[in-house]
């Protein structure tokens, strides 16, 4: 996310998600299709150990790699030659063999991924615990729930922190189900170049690389970007919920709840800006828009796709950024909330029981219309357990 990605994106994913962890990637699944090879009788073990010894990262220039891979249109095929340089004559042939492209930066795609949600799942379990805090201290607080930012009937801020807490649980139970694959092809999806041998070695592929073993390539069929697409989003969107209530929360004529530090104006000291709610749900916008373009990438021609492909690069750098920059500035956001029980309680307006009084339901004051707040925040406190 340019420009001033340092605002929005953490410096562990930042460099998660960088041109050096994509290189590194791409090493790696050059790295497990040589031990591949080797282990099912294809490559020497001496060479397969040669060409390893070549594949470090600080051997090669990103920036040189990316520039030079502007004529065929990625940045694998100038890597495979600096690599078969360094491997010499006598060990060139075994490098990259049989694979194709698309194989290594598909497979790099998987495990860029597989470790920015790491990330992505550690700050998510943050803002999960910082909701059932809320959710369990604030059970008895009674607001004004809203409706078209309208007061509608009494509820608490424990059940609208429960609320948050259930989609943030289950946007983490969407991410931590993805299985993501290894991919390896050839030219053509059918791994012709080694004979055949070529199911024994996808399956060494993806044990090496601890990826997923397809039931077979999955170069033309986009699945698992649509899956990453789709958790994403959703994480996004949980994200966003809540971002979006504590900005309207914390708004000057509601003054429910406020973000503990910074939110400083550059010309008013007055103002104590929910700056980290705004970072999450413009994060999360990102999020969004990025996963869509994954989505939208996601038919390939044929057996090679004429520029979805290249698409999806920069829009899953883009999806994971974004979403775990939204999730780490909700994380922040939470951390120092700080709510207003006796301004939530004070807000009420007494139309609140309008609905009581249409039914001949007797509740004098908003806590005697509270209905089963009780019972569903206990079951999202369950789920939140479970999920634990």
């Amino acid at each position: 996310m340019r420009p001033f990605s340092a605002i929005f994106v953490p410096d562990e994913l930042a460099e998660a998600l960088s041109d050096r962890a994509w290189l590194e990637a791409m090493l790696e699944a050059e790295r497990a299709l040589v031990n591949a090879q080797s282990l099912a009788g294809l490559v020497p073990a001496h060479a397969a150990t040669a060409v390893t010894e070549v594949l470090r990262a600080e051997l090669y220039d990103v920036g040189q790699l990316a520039a030079e891979g502007r004529a065929p249109g990625n940045p694998v095929e100038p890597l495979v030659r600096a690599i078969r340089a360094r491997a010499g004559d006598a060990h060139a042939e075994h490098v990259h063999r049989g694979a194709t492209s698309q194989d290594i930066l598909d497979t790099a795609a998987m495990l860029v991924a597989t470790r920015a949600l790491r990330f992505i799942d550690a700050e998510l379990a943050a803002t999960a615990d910082a909701c059932a805090r809320l959710t369990a201290e604030h059970r008895g607080t009674v607001m004004a729930a809203r409706t078209l930012l309208q007061q509608a009937v009494p509820t608490t801020f424990g059940y609208k922190a429960a609320g948050w807490l259930a989609g943030l649980v289950e946007a983490r139970s969407s991410l931590t189900a993805l299985d993501l694959p290894a991919q390896l092809g050839g030219a053509g999806g059918t791994l012709a170049a080694m004979g055949d041998t070529g199911t024994e070695v996808a399956r060494l592929y993806a044990s090496e690389l601890d990826l997923r073993e397809p039931v077979l390539p999955w170069h033309t069929r986009r699945g698992p970007f649509a899956e990453l697409a789709a958790a994403l989003s959703m994480t996004a969107v949980a994200v966003a919920k809540v971002a979006r209530d504590i900005v309207l929360l914390a708004q000057t004529e509601v003054g429910e709840v406020s973000e503990g530090d910074g939110g400083a104006s550059s010309t008013m000291p007055h103002k104590r800006n929910p700056v980290q709610a705004v970072i999450a749900d413009a994060c999360a916008r990102h999020a969004r828009a990025s996963a869509a373009l994954l989505v939208e990438s996601g038919v390939h021609e044929h057996e090679r796709a004429a520029g979805a492909w290249h698409a999806e690069w920069a829009a899953l750098n883009g999806a994971l950024a974004a979403a775990g920059g939204s999730v780490a500035a909700l994380a922040r956001s939470l951390d120092g909330l700080e709510v207003d029980a006796q301004r939530m309680r004070a807000n009420i307006a007494s139309a609140t029981l309008s609905e009581a009084e249409r039914f001949g339901l007797a509740a004098e004051q908003p806590e005697d219309y509270l209905g089963s707040t009780d019972a569903f925040i206990d079951r999202a406190l369950a789920l939140y357990r479970g999920a634990r």
